[in-house]
């Protein structure tokens, strides 16, 4: 249709006459005159198409650029992801391998603990043992203590380091023991104190001046008749002084005195030695009942040394006036005291021992059976 419209305008301009044509035309005038305007549109259209045609083909070109870096990235990203995979993987393995060590570790971390768990219970059994065997023997020295010497001070020490031994084991299971321990010693505590060491001391001080006591018949003369001698006359002769220091001597060869007792014993020089022996024996003897707690004997020993002391000695002289009365004081102490009875806390602490040794023996044989 486009190309019958052409031809019948060229029929029609055929037709026509033709114009008169001026004689200088522009070439570029001449060219558009001939050309139509379906020509026109059609170069329009194609100018326009190729227009589009190159810019799609540039935005294409945009795009694959785009594309191209886009692709570049993911691939550059794909790589690092790949390495982080790898990484990761690697990582995954080495907790794998410490999560088997762990384990493993683990394991043998609490077969160490069931083993020590085994050593302490062991250990816990024997160490409680060992502190009732302690504190029996505390008590039993206790006991010895008050029996054979009543040593009450002793005795309240050995309890005190008993209760102390069961103070730093720290076990509620003790407390039942440590209240029978302290019922004792409350008892030993109200007793009376008696100075047995004070008592003691004295008697050895007596002991040692027993040398120093005088014999009733080894009296001296007095001090007067010795500073006071007969004073000498101006005319006597010799005779007469020969006469008078004689008459001097023979007066103090004859000593009379009233001792106030009937009869005094006249020992020989060589029985003097076993007298004052017999008498530290004495003294001795009432040390040993001091110690023994025997206040009957004790009281008896000194009794017959003062009886001694008064009958054989100088009960005048200073020297025996201080001991007689020290002998007195002494015997008036007391010496024996009721001893309490202190074998509940120890009757406790054995059967406490028996049923702990019952439990442990019981504990092992139901392991044994598993």
């Amino acid at each position: 249709m486009n190309e019958q419209t052409p031809q019948a305008g060229n029929d029609r301009q055929d037709a026509l006459p033709e114009a008169p044509r001026p004689a200088h035309r522009n070439p570029v005038a001449s060219a558009l005159a001939h050309i139509s305007l379906t020509q026109m549109t059609l170069a329009v259209l194609a100018a326009i198409f190729l227009w589009q045609w190159f810019d799609g083909h540039r935005a294409i070109g945009d795009i694959q650029q785009q594309l191209a870096k886009k692709i570049a990235e993911l691939d550059g990203a794909s790589k690092a992801n790949q390495m982080l995979v790898t990484q990761t993987q690697g990582e995954v393995r080495e907790l794998s391998a410490k999560i088997t060590t762990l384990e493993t570790r683990y394991a043998e971390a609490q077969n160490q603990r069931a083993a020590l768990e085994a050593l302490y219970n062991d250990l816990s059994v024997s160490r409680d043992e060992t502190a009732l065997a302690e504190v029996e023997q505390m008590l039993l020295i206790a006991g010895q203590q008050l029996q054979l010497s009543a040593n009450v001070k002793a005795a309240l020490i050995a309890m005190q380091s008993a209760d102390a031994r069961l103070q730093r084991m720290d076990r509620p299971a003790f407390n039942g023991l440590r209240k029978a321990i302290g019922q004792d010693m409350d008892k030993l505590r109200a007793l009376p104190d008696v100075d047995t060491t004070g008592i003691n001391f004295q008697l050895d001080s007596l002991i040692a001046t027993v040398d120093q006591l005088p014999l009733v018949n080894r009296q001296r003369a007095t001090k007067k008749e010795e500073t006071a001698p007969v004073a000498a006359p101006n005319d006597e002769t010799p005779w007469q002084k020969v006469l008078r220091e004689i008459w001097q001597e023979a007066k103090q060869l004859v000593h009379i005195e009233d001792t106030g007792k009937a009869d005094i014993p006249l020992l020989p020089p060589n029985q003097e030695f076993f007298l004052r022996e017999n008498l530290k024996l004495r003294l001795l003897s009432a040390r040993l009942a001091l110690l023994s707690r025997d206040e009957e004997g004790f009281r008896q020993e000194l009794k017959t040394a003062q009886a001694w002391i008064t009958r054989y000695f100088d009960a005048k002289s200073n020297e025996s006036i201080r001991m007689l009365d020290r002998l007195k004081k002494i015997a008036a102490a007391p010496v024996s005291i009721e001893l309490p009875d202190v074998s509940p806390s120890l009757q406790a602490v054995r059967n406490y021992r028996l049923m702990h040794e019952h439990a442990a023996e019981r504990s092992l044989s139901k392991k044994s059976a598993q």
